[in-house]
């Protein structure tokens, strides 16, 4: 396949679908921000900030935290980094390893780009955590959280099909779903923020996923690959003729 075939393949799977959820991201942040800030729902997210911070105690400060930690900037890219590594030296290839990898790569570009663009304060609550010098839309740790642990559970279901895989796809789903409730508990984020950064994890992960893992699409390397993997094979199970001998 021509260099020309894969730059247009990528522009078309990947960095088309990657502009257009950006541009989703930014127009829901504006309609949060600036068009439907006083209706309903988003009238009741100051209410529920507040119901949140007046339910705090220790047990549960200490949960919250395991989870924002889970989603760290440090625990993120370390997880990211240690699992890709343990795909490619597994499977010897690089698809799953790029894709985990490109995920939450694309997820942080999004969500820093959206961020530049929406300037939203955080809640009007005591924050258990330093402010990161970004916007409050929408959540890093939330949208961050999606794309690792449902890209490796994603991984895991096209493998492993026993009970207890699928007991673990069930708790790496999960896990986004505790950052998000611990951030809005910590006085981080408004519910919209995370909400919104599940839009923008898991649109990654299925953008990802159709343009690495699915085997249907060709970026050149794989076919010339199966080509001499399908000569060789052909070139060991060929029986040469047995000579003959002159009478």
């Amino acid at each position: 396949m021509a260099a020309t075939d894969v730059a247009a393949r990528i522009a078309k799977r990947v960095v088309l679908p990657v502009a257009l959820l950006l541009a989703g991201m930014i127009l829901l942040g504006l309609l949060v921000t600036k068009v439907l800030n006083h209706t309903w729902p988003f009238t009741v997210e100051d209410s529920v900030n507040r119901e949140l911070a007046a339910d705090r105690s220790g047990d549960l400060n200490n949960v919250s935290l395991v989870f924002s930690t889970l989603a760290s900037t440090q625990v993120i890219v370390a997880t990211t980094v240690l699992v890709a590594l343990g795909l490619f030296l597994w499977l010897r290839r690089w698809r799953e390893p790029l894709f985990l990898t490109a995920a939450v790569a694309t997820q942080a570009l999004v969500f820093f780009l959206t961020t530049l663009v929406i300037d939203r304060h955080r809640p009007d609550v005591p924050h258990m955590d330093a402010s990161p010098p970004t916007s409050s839309f929408p959540s890093g740790h939330t949208s961050a959280a999606t794309a690792l642990y449902v890209g490796i559970a994603l991984l895991m279901a096209m493998r492993a099909r026993s009970t207890g895989a699928k007991a673990i796809w069930w708790l790496l789903i999960a896990v986004p779903v505790g950052v998000a409730l611990g951030r809005m508990y910590r006085g981080m984020h408004h519910p919209s923020d995370v909400l919104a950064s599940f839009v923008n994890g898991t649109t990654c992960v299925i953008i990802m996923a159709r343009s690495v893992l699915d085997r249907s699409v060709s970026w050149g390397r794989d076919r010339l690959s199966g080509v001499g993997k399908a000569r060789r094979t052909a070139a060991a199970t060929t029986t040469p003729a047995p000579a003959t001998s002159g009478s």
